[in-house]
């Protein structure tokens, strides 16, 4: 019996099965002999007083498999920052530590405002073009989460502007993906399957599972994995607890709110094979004494035992 099919794992199996059947062509379809293992990583949204190169060595020093960065025009991982010769150095850099450039995290709410969908439509080209030249053999995704307000009075604004994003995912060969917010208009991952089928079923256009914007709102694991894992192109992990009448994230492990595990068995089971990147919240790093090392060990240490608890191997 292999690690996967421990009894554990197998009644959750058929939990799960609906959601490997449920790929839709052109989505996060898994190849027909999938790679073993998942890569762990982290983003440097975290680490805005650190240097692109040394949050690089230190995310590879605490033996993360991969990355995120961040290119919000304020880090000094935007496109505006990471300039000429600094894009080589890099690119090098990556290649001697072996950490993988999985995605960029941009944050780009549609506006209504031709203007400022024109500026959002420059910065995602510009993402895409830095994606491409700090690893060109495999281009790292962008993602970005949508903005407040209700979901019927923005849900085909969203439509609407997405459609010229799509275009640009395919003229640039980028992967865009959008992910659902507690606080935001689009905050469950049905919302998000309706937007990419309204936009018609591309390999360039997904979604960002979170599950720390789902819990304690009545949406189950089991449901939402089933509705999101046909477009999902990233797992996020992060923890939320609730304070009074308000929610507030935290590291992964750090509230214990939900089980870390279930998730990436049942996404390893449908057959996700991509990453699974920790986030520190700006709640965790606007908190007096924040030191931006000691969390991203914090989350390694804790999602390296998730790892071994859900018996899925580590890949780079």
């Amino acid at each position: 019996m292999t690690p996967l099919l421990t009894r554990r794992v197998f009644c959750r199996s058929v939990a799960y099965g609906a959601a490997a059947t449920a790929i839709s062509n052109g989505y996060a379809q898994p190849p027909e002999d999938p790679p073993k293992g998942l890569m762990l990583a982290i983003g440097n949204y975290g680490m805005q007083s650190y240097k692109t190169e040394e949050a690089i060595r230190l995310i590879a020093d605490l033996k993360y498999d991969a990355l995120e960065l961040t290119v919000i025009p304020e880090w000094d991982s935007s496109p505006e920052k990471l300039r000429g010769e600094r894009r080589g150095t890099v690119r090098r850099l990556l290649g001697d530590t072996g950490l993988t450039l999985t995605s960029l995290m941009e944050n780009l709410p549609p506006s209504a405002t031709d203007a400022e969908h024109q500026k959002s439509l420059e910065r995602l080209k510009l993402a895409a073009e830095l994606g491409h030249d700090l690893a060109p053999d495999s281009p790292p995704l962008i993602q970005t989460v949508l903005g407040g307000g209700s979901w019927n009075d923005k849900k085909e604004l969203y439509r609407d502007r997405l459609g010229d994003w799509r275009r640009i995912a395919e003229s640039t060969k980028t992967i865009i993906a959008v992910k659902p917010h507690r606080s935001g208009a689009m905050s469950n991952p049905e919302q998000g399957a309706w937007l990419l089928e309204q936009l018609g079923s591309s390999p360039w256009m997904g979604m960002i599972y979170d599950y720390s914007h789902y819990a304690m709102r009545s949406l189950s694991i089991v449901e939402t994995v089933k509705m999101a894992f046909p477009t999902t192109v990233q797992i996020v992990v992060k923890d939320v607890a609730k304070k009074g009448d308000q929610f507030e994230f935290a590291l992964p492990g750090e509230a214990n709110s939900f089980d870390h595990a279930e998730i990436l068995t049942a996404f390893y089971i449908a057959g996700f094979r991509r990453n699974v990147c920790c986030e520190v919240s700006s709640q965790v790093f606007r908190r007096p004494g924040y030191d931006a090392a000691t969390a991203a060990e914090a989350c390694y240490d804790f999602m390296n035992r998730v790892f071994q608890k859900a018996e899925i191997p580590r890949r780079k």
